[in-house]
Order: C-alpha cells, then sequence, then structure tokens
C-alpha cells in the first residue's frame, strides 16, 4: 500500500509569515491541528501544531496577530512522498514520535497529509493463513512507539538522586 492510497490530497497549509491568528483559523476551518509550512516558492520547510500555536501564546506576552508562524514552527521536518510505501511513512512517523506527516512531492511541493488516523482506518485485523498488507497490531505497535512518554532528564536526574 502506497501513501498516496491513504493521505489526505487537499491539506489546508500556511506561509512562515502567517501570523498565529490566521493559522489558528485555518485549524479551525479544517479541523485539524496541524498545518504544513510551505514558502512562497512552493516548497514545505516545517510544520506548525495545535501545541505549537498553544505553547507560543502561553510564553508570549504578545498578540496571535503579531506572532508568525516562522518564529514557532517545529523546526525538523518529517515527512514522506506519495510514492512511499505505507511502513515507511508509520517508520518516519515513530523516528519523530509525530503523528501526522507532510507528504512531499519530489520537487518539494506539498502533495498531501497523512495522519495516524489515515493509516488506522486501512488496518486489518490478522486472519488465520492470512497476512494482511497492514495490520492492526502494527500500527497499534507504531502508536505506542510515538506516544510513549519521556520523562524530562532533569525529573530523571533528581529522581535518580534521591
Amino acid at each position: 500500500m502506497r501513501v498516496k492510497e491513504v493521505m489526505m490530497g487537499t491539506p489546508y497549509y500556511c506561509q512562515p509569515e502567517t501570523n498565529l491568528g490566521s493559522a489558528t483559523e485555518l485549524m479551525w476551518n479544517a479541523n485539524c491541528g496541524f498545518l504544513p509550512v510551505e514558502t512562497a516558492e512552493g516548497k514545505v520547510t516545517g510544520v506548525i501544531t495545535d501545541r505549537d500555536i498553544c505553547v507560543a501564546l502561553g510564553t508570549r506576552n504578545r498578540l496571535p496577530g503579531d506572532i508568525v508562524v516562522g518564529e514557532v514552527m517545529t523546526g525538523k521536518l518529517y515527512s514522506c512522498a506519495p510514492e512511499d510505501d505505507i511502513h515507511q511513512a508509520l517508520q518516519s512517523m515513530k523516528e519523530g514520535r509525530v503523528r501526522r506527516l507532510p507528504v512531499i512531492a519530489k520537487n518539494g511541493s506539498l502533495a498531501g497529509v497523512i495522519s495516524m488516523d489515515d493509516v488506522l482506518l486501512r488496518t486489518e485485523p490478522m486472519s488465520l493463513g492470512r497476512e494482511p498488507e497492514l495490520s492492526s497490531d502494527e500500527v497499534v505497535r507504531a502508536y505506542r512507539a510515538i506516544t510513549q512518554r519521556q520523562v524530562p532528564q532533569v525529573v530523571a536526574k533528581q529522581a535518580a538522586a534521591a
């Protein structure tokens, strides 16, 4: 199964110059918590999540219209390509500990978005004598790896010292 068979092909996106108020409105209208960030030249350079926006607004004494996406977007980009195997996309999600990936075409432009929800809806249960192309067990293992809580190092060091 290829990513292009599972992804949402018409995602909302924003640009680095988009302010957080507008990005929030885009997420509201799209009923999503994630926007790829695309430059004016059409290249995906990052992503912004509803969490990024919440943390930015909670840690700055500025209005949403005064903060641009480029200031707070996630720096490291995990992505996949439309032709990638779905298992490669799951592996990228696990490596990045992310539940959503921008799907980027060969020319660097946004082709779509794939989420754990999209993947989960395409799973099949294990059955006698038949190995499914994408098993629900595999997706659950990937989701567990993505969402496994990380203990902050400061807390871990304090706990070890006690």
